[in-house]
């Protein structure tokens, strides 16, 4: 996982101002992922204000990464199945924004995910939450 740190496998992410940081597992076995985002020119309307598309870009990585952090061996998230973002507050470009992602649930085909865009004073700026479909590949029949 530590190799997709950063853009997330993903050069939009970086293009448009976001990042992936930190990653890890809590006791409940639930992964979650930690960022930064700072709206590019690419990010943004002509006011400089961050496209809403933008933050369910952003979401939907740090959803993804959450699980993925979460699943284990050869286990990944296979897509996205369904998700919901809401923007409450505007994040306008050169702003600093912090990201996180959660599982809120997992089994055995599916995942249940949540992140949050927050601004500098812990303010929620953006939600999402989803449903990824999972690939967990036979066991080996050794």
């Amino acid at each position: 996982m530590d190799r997709w740190l950063g853009d997330g496998g993903m050069p939009i992410i970086d293009l448009v101002g976001g990042a992936l940081t930190g990653y890890g597992v809590d006791g409940e076995d639930l992964g979650w992922v930690a960022g930064t985002f700072s709206p590019t020119d690419l990010a943004c309307n002509p006011h400089g204000v961050t496209q809403a598309g933008v933050h369910s870009l952003l979401l939907d990585a740090a959803m993804n990464f959450a699980i993925n952090a979460a699943l284990p061996g050869k286990a990944r998230t296979r897509g996205t199945l369904e998700m919901k973002t809401e923007c409450m507050r505007p994040a306008l470009k050169g702003d600093a924004f912090s990201l996180r992602g959660e599982v809120v649930r997992m089994a055995k085909q599916v995942a249940y995910g949540e992140a949050a865009l927050r601004d500098g004073e812990g303010a929620l700026v953006s939600r999402a939450t989803g449903t990824f479909l999972l690939h967990r590949p036979a066991p080996d029949p050794a």
